[in-house]
């Protein structure tokens, strides 16, 4: 299972990240590729992403574990997507703990492959995951302060 984690310390208060990651209408503001937010009812939310080519795609989540202020989790709905054809599981954590001088953000994502991907490409997904995460953790950088 291809999994990437990554930390770093934001100089920012941890109630005022939790804030942030914790509503999923902010995500456009600091997860890359992200859009806007529909549907945010209860513990889901649809992410509206484009692509590099400027293709929109939607992706289904929903929150499974929320410790505020410390660890929040979410799953990708991938039954009848088309990430359904590549993935059996995909898991983002997002945890939160205080450090010197503001907090650390540890984001990590874990995902299932489907098929033969899984022999041919973990190393690939695992690259793109951690590229991801280095975004994210530039994002909530940026408008932490």
């Amino acid at each position: 299972m291809p999994t990437a984690r990554r930390s770093r310390i934001l100089a920012a208060q941890t109630q005022a990240l939790w804030d942030v990651i914790a509503d999923p209408h902010h995500l456009p503001r600091w997860w890359p590729r992200v859009a806007r937010v529909e549907d945010v009812e209860g513990n889901a939310f649809t992410e509206v992403m484009k692509t590099a080519k400027g293709k929109v795609v939607r992706a289904d989540f929903e929150l499974v574990t929320s410790d505020e202020p410390r660890t929040l989790r979410w799953e990708q709905r991938l039954a009848g997507t088309p990430f359904g054809r590549l993935l059996s599981s995909a898991t983002t954590t997002v945890s939160l703990q205080a450090a010197d001088g503001g907090t650390r953000v540890t984001i990590e994502l874990r995902q299932q492959l489907t098929g033969f991907l899984p022999r041919f490409g973990s190393y690939m997904v695992r690259r793109a995951a951690v590229a991801t995460i280095e975004e994210a953790l530039d994002g909530l950088e940026r408008i932490s302060g």
